[in-house]
């Protein structure tokens, strides 16, 4: 007997329209995907869809959003494991770094909205970014508590990796350098070891977040 469908008052249907947009999105495109294919693809109405969401747009920034939330929960990974916070660190930066390339290369459609609403959405990329940053300065701050680390200020340290980090995970960024056929991952690798040869030597950083 085939299961019963969900209706839009059931928890998980929410889910399942973004499940449809991602679908209707790889095959048509974003210009192409509207409220109505998807709740077609979902034997719904648009009126239902609209319980949920109140556009296309808020649709696919959940969409993204739920694309920002997956690259979280994987770097928080790399805060909880045990180890040398420098390797961590490092570890992180290129997990990020792949996993947009995965998307680029194997998710292009979901990756291209991905990118025009980290440009078109501040609002979207700046939760993102302190998420992110906040998970760097846990590492940080483990890195100071094993003795590997000698930073005064865990904020603003944190804050300097990812504005230098930012060119290895930002989607145009990641864009131009595989069709440019950069080395990227050796690239990353030396900002993050500098950054930590830093880090190790000792950061003092003044009020108005220079070195000291």
């Amino acid at each position: 007997m085939q299961a019963p469908r969900p209706t839009s008052e059931d928890p998980s249907f929410r889910e399942q329209i973004l499940d449809a947009a991602r679908a209707q999105l790889r095959r048509y495109g974003e210009a192409k995907t509207n409220v109505v294919d998807i709740a077609r693809a979902l034997g719904t109405s648009h009126t239902t869809i609209y319980r949920h969401f109140r556009s296309k747009a808020e649709i696919f920034d959940a969409v993204v959003a739920e694309a920002m939330r997956d690259e979280e929960e994987m770097a928080r990974r790399f805060v909880d494991v045990d180890g040398p916070a420098a390797e961590r660190l490092e570890a992180m930066v290129l997990a990020l770094h792949a996993r947009k390339r995965e998307r680029f290369a194997g998710d292009p459609e979901v990756y291209q909205l991905y990118r025009r609403i980290v440009d078109e959405r501040p609002d979207i990329i700046a939760a993102y970014a302190r998420a992110m940053t906040a998970l760097i300065a846990q590492i940080l701050a483990d890195g100071i508590k094993r003795r590997e680390f000698k930073i005064d200020d865990v904020a603003i340290a944190a804050g300097v990796v990812r504005d230098a980090v930012t060119v290895f995970v930002h989607p145009a960024h990641v864009e131009a350098a595989v069709k440019a056929g950069l080395p990227v991952e050796a690239m990353a690798r030396n900002v993050v070891r500098s950054l930590v040869a830093a880090f190790r030597a000792g950061m003092r950083y003044g009020q108005d977040g220079a070195e000291g």
